[in-house]
């Protein structure tokens, strides 16, 4: 595939007639997706489901949050103290957050703010490789950083969340890791 515009519309239709009914695709809060992430960083979706609704309806704004993982208490602190109480809506802010990298701002700042900025996680490298027969190493942070490079390129300004949160899906239920796509 020579040029990856190509993908951009038949990856976001996709994604609107196929996406999961989720808990934490029903708001573009920015503290809420920021949860969600960080929570899926570390276990499936279903496993994430439950806590994450528990989380949110205990600690349901970053004001309210004050000790869970050591870096969103910081990032929070942050937040409070250099932003006033308000998520940072824009890549730079969100990069100084502490525990925040490309990934999670690319995530947060495209899904609760519409930014073009591509949130490149194990499942996007893993479709991307397949859709362009890229044998790179995806485990390598150049591979990373190539494929952030190529997809901010093709953002769709106007859903950029849409085409990162296709990409995931994509990965997560149909493009799995070792093993022949669904």
């Amino acid at each position: 595939m020579k040029d990856l515009k190509e993908i951009v519309e038949p990856l976001i239709r996709w994604f609107r007639e196929n996406k999961r009914d989720l808990p934490w695709r029903q708001t573009k809060d920015p503290y809420a997706v920021w949860v969600s992430e960080i929570m899926l960083q570390q276990t499936r979706v279903e496993a994430v489901k439950p806590y994450y609704i528990r989380f949110l309806q205990t600690l349901p704004t970053v004001k309210g949050y004050y000790s869970r993982v050591r870096n969103m208490q910081k990032a929070a602190i942050q937040i409070m103290e250099d932003f006033g109480g308000v998520f940072p809506a824009n890549q730079k802010d969100l990069l100084s957050l502490k525990g925040i990298g490309s990934y999670t701002a690319g995530a947060v700042g495209s899904i609760a703010f519409g930014l073009p900025i591509p949130a490149v996680d194990g499942n996007v490298l893993r479709v991307m490789s397949r859709i362009t027969a890229d044998a790179s190493d995806i485990s390598l942070q150049i591979t990373k950083k190539e494929w952030e490079s190529r997809l901010a390129e093709i953002m769709p300004q106007e859903c950029a969340g849409d085409l990162n949160q296709a990409l995931m899906e994509l990965g997560a239920m149909v493009c799995l890791p070792n093993g022949a796509p669904k």
